[in-house]
């Protein structure tokens, strides 16, 4: 059996995030023959501009990011809300994977989105955008791996995401659905 390739696109550039924190439990948990694996550098991707997304011109930190989605057998997002949405980089991400229209790195990719925020919203609304983003971009987004945090400053505030024995739980279960999906077995759209 080959191993399944997950790559985990953190929406907040902040390196103690709980969405950072959150990648890492997950992480910490990959099932047998799954490597998981935070992508860094979304912070260095230019805002998507068509201009110079043309061969020669694309920055290298977005060959980079379209390399490593195309070679992962499926993605798993970490949105934290941020004014209602989705945070920009978390869009711009999705922007840059989605092109070339039709046959980007998203394309037919299983996608897991877990959501969260302090409110006890917890994150839905950036959930829902993130969905709606990912599937207009042609992700294959997996209903069976969505996760969604409220009020994760008082849940994570004096612990970490994967020393909270329900949390890794509900990880493990969201990342058995999206190797799943990956496999070809099961795809929510």
């Amino acid at each position: 059996m080959s191993q399944t390739r997950i790559v985990v696109l953190v929406g907040s550039l902040r390196s103690a995030s709980i969405s950072r924190q959150l990648a890492e439990a997950a992480a910490s948990i990959a099932p047998e023959g799954v490597d998981v694996s935070i992508y860094e550098g979304i912070g260095e991707i230019p805002f998507y501009n068509e201009d110079i997304d043309v061969a020669g011109s694309v920055p290298a930190a977005a060959e980079a990011l379209r390399d490593a989605a195309g070679a992962s057998d499926g993605l798993l997002l970490i949105t934290p809300e941020y004014n209602g949405t989705l945070p920009a980089v978390l869009k711009n991400v999705v922007d840059w994977l989605s092109r070339p229209y039709g046959a980007g790195a998203i394309s037919g990719k299983p996608v897991a989105i877990l959501s969260g925020s302090i409110s006890p919203n917890a994150g839905k609304w950036a959930h829902g955008d993130t969905v709606k983003t990912v599937g207009i971009a042609g992700g294959k987004v997996v209903d069976a791996a969505h996760l969604h945090y409220a009020a994760w400053g008082e849940t994570f505030g004096a612990t970490h995401p994967r020393d909270h024995a329900e949390t890794q739980r509900e990880l493990s279960e969201a990342l058995k659905a999206l190797v799943t999906a990956s496999s070809g077995e099961l795809v929510d759209a």
